[in-house]
């Protein structure tokens, strides 16, 4: 990453920060987001190309909404400010921002100026989403309107001059047509960015940073067989070799063959220090007779930090614990506040007995999609990279009501086929994710002569960017009902399957 070519994003609380945040990785632009009352000392040392203001749920003119530091738009840098942003704006700069008679919440259409630098290449007329309940009424001096819609006459404004920009809508979500090109305008019409960072220097550069970091040290790492703990091991490895040490906790929780599969790449392929503990037996243990989801989680994050713990204490001391701790973990634990332990179960402190001197998460400047990148990049085979997103706890909020092993095999084999099906009909890109749950639910059915009373399976499948909102995939028919046949012929003790179409909101992904 070259020092020149950062985008600092001004947080201030809005639901889409890390979407912006995204949007400018995806125009190969590095980005960082801060909080919002970043001191001017700290944005000079960073010497940023370009700052974007958030959204935000506050109003400007209340007495504790969060305001930027005095100077920030004296710096020469380019400002694009969104929705709460551009009303900060405003109001820092001497316009006024009024409560609106009419609040816009939506994809709105908003007419623009196209010969803006902001708007290069749009027509007159776009939709946008808005979501807003203030708004801007009068632009500060200096500045001229550039957008406006029926309720909000300012809905977009500039001062060329001094490189700053306000807009009233939210450009980095899927509903503004074409938002991601107004941030590309700003990008590098404004910002003069070159759009030069690319994955392959990321990882050559980590290599090369762990490398002078850890030297001849050793480090430990909790590997769960996910995609984040699996790049970051497969990074430190190509790093420091065999001075990484790797410990898979095998609850018996992971889908068909998912164990075996893990095992197989960090050892065979790359020749990794893994111990792997096969624990399922003490998880089921622990699990027996447990129905709410919340215990379920917190007894196994639990137990996977006690495993964790037994085995590192066989290794001794440690100098680095190795965590796969990715970009929105560290947004979501409060921006640089430095992040529990992150294992694949997301619950649970510090191992307690853990002998170690630091943290190291290589990963924790990337989204997701960019730590499957990285992991194309190091060599870990497609399917493991593109692995389905999978809950920490694994099968056991999959598996609604109380946990057997009888039901686990149940669950392991009618996902199976159910991703099989996906993959053969060439879905399995195309869908973010899809799964199988257990229901609770027993119901009446006939095979061959006989009545039986068995189980019913739920498939759920979904497609999302963000995995903040998402619609349920609409899979052809012919192919449900492969999957549905398939699942009642080979599966015992099933002899129903259902298709859930619901969509998040007001669902939830997962059933637990």
């Amino acid at each position: 990453m070259k020092e020149n070519e950062l985008i600092l994003i001004l947080d201030f609380g809005g639901q889409y920060n890390q979407l912006i945040a995204r949007r400018v990785r995806e125009c190969n632009v590095y980005s960082e987001v801060v909080p919002y009352n970043i001191s001017i000392e700290k944005i000079k040392e960073k010497n940023p190309k370009g700052i974007i203001f958030t959204g935000g749920p506050a109003s400007v003119y209340g007495e504790d909404s969060p305001k930027c530091a005095d100077g920030i738009f004296d710096l020469g840098i380019p400002v694009l400010g969104i929705c709460y942003g551009m009303q900060l704006m405003t109001y820092t700069l001497g316009g006024n921002v009024s409560r609106a008679n009419t609040r816009e919440y939506g994809t709105t259409k908003v007419n623009i100026d196209n010969t803006s630098s902001l708007f290069q290449g749009f027509e007159r007329a776009n939709d946008f989403l808005m979501s807003h309940t203030d708004f801007v009424s009068e632009v500060p001096n200096g500045f001229k309107n550039i957008g406006s819609t029926d309720h909000c006459p300012n809905a977009a404004m500039e001062n060329a001059e001094k490189k700053l920009y306000g807009i009233q809508f939210h450009p980095e979500v899927n509903l503004s047509v074409n938002g991601t090109q107004v941030i590309k305008n700003f990008l590098f019409n404004i910002c003069g960015c070159s759009g030069d960072w690319q994955i392959s220097s990321f990882v050559e550069d980590s290599i090369k940073t762990l490398k002078e970091k850890i030297g001849d040290k050793k480090a430990l790492c909790a590997l769960s067989g996910g995609v984040d703990s699996s790049v970051a091991a497969v990074l430190l490895h190509k790093a420091i070799g065999k001075n990484l040490t790797c410990i898979f906790v095998d609850h018996g929780l992971l889908r068909k063959n998912e164990g075996d599969e893990v095992e197989e790449v960090f050892k065979k392929q790359f020749d990794i220090n893994l111990i792997r503990v096969n624990a399922k037996d003490r998880f089921l243990e622990k699990l027996a007779g447990v129905t709410d989801p919340e215990r379920k989680r917190k007894i196994i994050g639990e137990e996977f930090i006690r495993v964790f713990e037994e085995e590192a204490k066989k290794i001794g001391t440690v100098d680095f614990l190795v965590q796969g701790t990715i970009y929105p973990d560290v947004i979501e634990s409060g921006l640089g506040k430095s992040s529990v332990i992150k294992s694949h179960h997301n619950v649970g402190g510090l191992p307690d007995y853990v002998d170690f001197k630091e943290i190291v998460e290589p990963l924790r400047n990337l989204f997701k999609d960019e730590v499957r990148k990285t992991g194309l990049e190091l060599g870990i085979p497609e399917n493991l990279v593109f692995r389905q997103p999978f809950p920490g706890p694994g099968l056991a909020i999959r598996v609604i009501g109380d946990i057997t092993e009888d039901k686990l095999d149940i669950l392991k084999e009618a996902d199976s086929i159910f991703r099989e099906e996906i993959a053969n009909a060439g879905l399995h890109k195309s869908i973010n994710q899809y799964f199988a749950v257990l229901t609770n639910l027993k119901s009446v059915g006939v095979m061959g002569d006989e009545r039986t009373y068995d189980y019913t399976i739920a498939l759920r499948a979904v497609e999302t960017t963000d995995f903040m909102t998402g619609v349920w995939s609409k899979i052809p028919y012919e192919i449900l009902e492969k999957v549905s046949s398939r699942i009642v012929n080979e599966v015992k003790h099933v002899n129903r399957v259902v298709y859930d179409i619901t969509s998040k909101p007001p669902a939830t992904i997962e059933w637990e």
